[in-house]
């Protein structure tokens, strides 16, 4: 068993006082047969009323609605977890599947419908050159893949949290058809 404490912290600043409308928060992690939330606290400034509910997939949902005008909102949320999941799971991977590259069945093709087509256009096959770069060797055992692309994308991202204002930030304000985005 691992016991984790994870605390999230958002400031958001604004120029001027806004008047916040409401907001959707999903911070606390879904629990299952592996994980269990012992301690959650959200604490949201200015002071909200803030109600739980639960989505249709069974995550907890915290709506935040505010009554004052604002320079700054802090979204601080801390969880405790008790982690009971193995280190590497050992998952079951049917006969034709132990070596890949692998085959689906066309029945398991048509079950994965619009998941085995990709989302965006990638002419030039950046996304398959990116993942390729993670896989030891070709062939190799489907597990192994896995734990390579899982090891390799773990390893090549990292967070940062910045004191400058970021583009997504800039468009994201200049849509809101609120007065002049160049006056924010």
């Amino acid at each position: 068993m691992v016991m984790l404490r994870i605390r999230h912290i958002t400031t958001y600043r604004y120029r001027h006082a806004v008047a916040l409308g409401p907001h959707r928060l999903m911070l606390r992690p879904r629990e299952s047969r592996d994980l269990r939330v012992i301690t959650s606290e959200l604490l949201v400034t200015p002071e909200a009323a803030v109600t739980w509910a639960q989505d249709v997939f069974g995550n907890a949902v915290a709506n935040a609605g505010f009554r004052t005008m604002t320079d700054t909102l802090i979204v601080d949320s801390t969880v405790t977890l008790e982690l009971h999941a193995l280190a590497w799971p050992v998952f079951d991977v049917a006969a034709r599947a132990i070596s890949y590259p692998f085959r689906y069945a066309d029945d398991e093709w048509t079950d994965l419908g619009a998941l085995a087509t990709n989302q965006y256009p990638d002419p030039t096959g950046r996304l398959h050159l990116w993942a390729q770069g993670f896989v030891r060797s070709n062939p190799t055992d489907t597990l192994s893949l896995l734990k390579d692309l899982s090891a390799g994308i773990f390893a090549s991202i990292s967070y940062q949290s910045r004191d400058d204002e970021g583009e997504y930030r800039r468009r994201s304000r200049a849509w809101t058809g609120v007065g002049d985005p160049a006056a924010i």
